[in-house]
């Protein structure tokens, strides 16, 4: 699945280019994006299941800068799924050079903060989902 994302002037630092802890942000854009687009939202989760899914794990490896005005491709797919975890992957993209990759673990937890295996639909729905986006890029 793929968002663009145009970078603002809020998003760089003293140096003109993207702070690096945007590109998580940019992550959250493309995972939330993707489940959205396939029907499911955090805010469903939360409210109707009770389930919060924070992140346990993120790497990022970066590879050429994005500056203020670019225009970026945020790549996501779902490359595992667990009963208790599932990883995103994304690549990042500036007319299709590869600027960052790296990907998310979530576990989903209660809204006490006690882990949880995830329901069997919601399981079925992101083992679905993995198979249809079988790239990031």
């Amino acid at each position: 699945m793929k968002v663009e994302y145009r970078v603002i002037y809020g998003d760089t630092d003293t140096g003109g280019v993207m702070y690096y802890a945007n590109y998580l942000r940019l992550f959250e854009i493309g995972r939330t994006e993707l489940l959205r687009q396939q029907g499911l939202t955090y805010r469903e989760l939360e409210e109707r299941r009770g389930l919060i899914l924070p992140v346990a794990e993120a790497h990022i490896r970066y590879r050429a800068p994005a500056r203020y005005d670019d225009l970026l491709e945020i790549h996501t797919r779902i490359s595992e799924v667990r009963p208790h975890r599932v990883r995103f992957d994304y690549r990042i993209l500036r007319q299709g050079r590869l600027l960052a990759e790296g990907y998310t673990v979530h576990a989903p937890v209660s809204r006490e903060g006690r882990l949880q295996k995830f329901p069997p639909d919601i399981l079925e729905f992101l083992r679905a989902l993995s198979q249809e986006n079988p790239s990031a890029g």
